[in-house]
């Protein structure tokens, strides 16, 4: 008779492959999955009863930002993350990690998200940091990208000037090494890089490395408003000279300007994957506002310098005047956007630019750079730009994918997570399968487990349900599953994640935290 730590007893299997559900046990013996389908009379530490319920894999986020927001050092349970059933996250996103830094200014990259000042940082290359993270317990399994403005700051800190030769290869270098020491691929943020011959050149010259390791890039884009189209090119462009995998963070059309040529950049992709077989995928976050950086309203020309230059900018009469000026040619909805998080002024947090010019005596546009200014450009907003149809779009193209775009992020803050934070993996489930029945559960199980698996290179069988595979698995009430957070009350756990297994530990029981920390670094080879 064999023996189990724990026993998942006649539950509906949905195993990740897209393969129809089946009636079934799954049998957990430590880290790994020793029986699937039926465990006889094998006997077990725990038996958990789950008829009526969905076992599928824990869901993987490909693009988070707890390292950047540093909360895998101040949170390291994560789990506001595990709630929601994600049990694995990939960070080092939209071009900045956390790693390498072979020369300390680098941190700087990730300063737009958190005040890395006062943060004790002893490692410099990949391996150290994967290492650091080693003897930190986590709560959920984490991998990283490498981020294009990280590997740049640890050469520069002009992030607008051409690399001499001498300096392109020290940074190519530490791409290559960082690849070597586990890191699953290279991540770019296009909005905030200076958009020149020579940089461009210097990305198809990394970009050709990741592609030498067969590892993915990762792309924030330049423009998600009115030139969406010139964007998505872009990313096209960089697969194209590359023969890199290449994916699309957080993919949307942000404003009115913007969602008429939504169908046309899905067109773009369509046609660069079907004739010239291109790898793009995407992946997007199911909700209607953004969660950003205020200084992303700013014209770009002004976020080719640096922090300390941007700021004296801003506080300098005539550049404030030139930016004010750019700013009102623009159509901003002021009482749509929100301030939810704020380095210094805490009293802002919840309120709308109206709202807060309204009360300063200020126009909306003079109150934006003075919020900006006073914070260190340490703010994020909410606002409502994307459109519904969008979401149901961007779903049902095969190579779309589940993802937070969120943060560990602990319950008590003053500031106001996105909502997406505590509930984007159930409403995914909520509204494309429940509601508006655009997936099957087998489909868009695949979009949240197997095929990110797939498209990271995740070793383990992580993503799937089979025999020899690492247990980590999620027990849904499918007839329950919704999200409960909301904007103007994020900190709220959903509701249908009953059970939470990481590396064969349970982590979420009943849909509450047990305080397990079984998570593992995730390194690529």
């Amino acid at each position: 008779m064999a023996a189990y730590s724990y026993i998942i007893k006649g539950g509906t299997i949905i195993d990740g492959s897209g393969f129809p559900m089946y009636r079934g046990d799954v049998g957990i013996s430590g880290e790994i999955i020793k029986e699937i389908g039926s465990v006889g009379r094998g006997r077990a530490t725990r038996v958990i009863d789950a008829a009526g319920k969905y076992i599928v894999p824990g869901f993987i986020d490909v693009t988070n930002h707890s390292d950047t927001h540093w909360t895998l050092f101040t949170y390291p349970a994560q789990e506001n993350l595990l709630a929601q059933g994600i049990t694995t996250i990939i960070g080092g996103v939209c071009g900045s990690s956390l790693a390498p830094l072979v020369d300390q200014k680098a941190i700087s990259s990730v300063q737009k998200w958190t005040d890395a000042s006062n943060f004790n940082i002893n490692w410099r290359s990949m391996e150290e940091f994967y290492g650091e993270l080693d003897r930190h317990p986590m709560g959920v399994n984490v991998g990283s990208m490498v981020g294009y403005s990280t590997l740049r700051h640890n050469i520069t800190d002009d992030d607008a000037r051409e690399l001499t030769h001498q300096e392109l290869e020290s940074m190519k270098m530490l791409l290559k090494r960082s690849l070597d020491e586990g890191a699953f691929g290279l991540s770019i943020g296009l909005a905030h890089i200076p958009n020149t011959l020579a940089i461009q050149e210097e990305i198809v010259e990394l970009t050709r490395i990741v592609a030498n390791e067969g590892k993915v890039i990762s792309v924030h884009m330049r423009n998600e408003g009115r030139r969406l189209l010139s964007s998505v090119a872009e990313v096209i462009n960089i697969a194209r000279s590359s023969g890199a995998q290449v994916h699309i963070a957080h993919f949307k059309a942000i404003g009115r300007k913007a969602w008429q040529d939504f169908p046309k950049a899905l067109t773009i992709i369509r046609k660069a994957r079907k004739y010239e077989n291109l790898p793009i995928s995407a992946d997007f976050f199911p909700y209607l506002r953004t969660g950003s950086l205020l200084s992303n309203l700013l014209p770009e020309w002004i976020m080719e310098g640096d922090r300390a230059k941007i700021l004296a900018t801003l506080s300098d009469p005539h550049g404030r005047e030139t930016i004010l000026e750019a700013i009102r040619s623009i159509t901003l909805h002021y009482d749509n956007i929100v301030i939810a998080e704020a380095q210094k002024d805490k009293k802002i947090i919840g309120k709308t630019i109206t709202q807060i010019a309204t009360q300063s005596g200020l126009s909306p546009e003079e109150t934006l750079l003075q919020i900006l200014v006073v914070n260190g450009l340490s703010i994020t907003i909410f606002s409502k730009t994307l459109k519904s149809r969008h979401l149901v779009t961007i779903a049902k193209e095969p190579y779309s994918m589940f993802a937070s775009d969120g943060v560990g992020d602990p319950k008590g803050r003053k500031d106001l997570t996105h909502p997406r934070s505590y509930g984007a993996a159930p409403r995914y489930i909520d509204r494309l399968v429940r509601k508006s029945k655009v997936f099957s559960w087998e489909e868009a199980i695949k979009r949240m487990t197997a095929i990110p698996a797939a498209h990271l290179g995740i070793a383990g069988d992580r993503g799937s349900l089979k025999k020899g595979a690492l247990a980590d698995i999620v027990i849904i009430d499918p007839d329950g599953i919704h999200d409960t957070a909301t904007y103007s009350a994020p900190y709220q756990y959903p509701k249908g994640i009953e059970y939470v297994f990481i590396n064969g530990r349970l982590a979420i029981e009943k849909g509450a935290p047990t305080g397990a920390l079984a998570g593992k670094i995730l390194r690529r080879g």
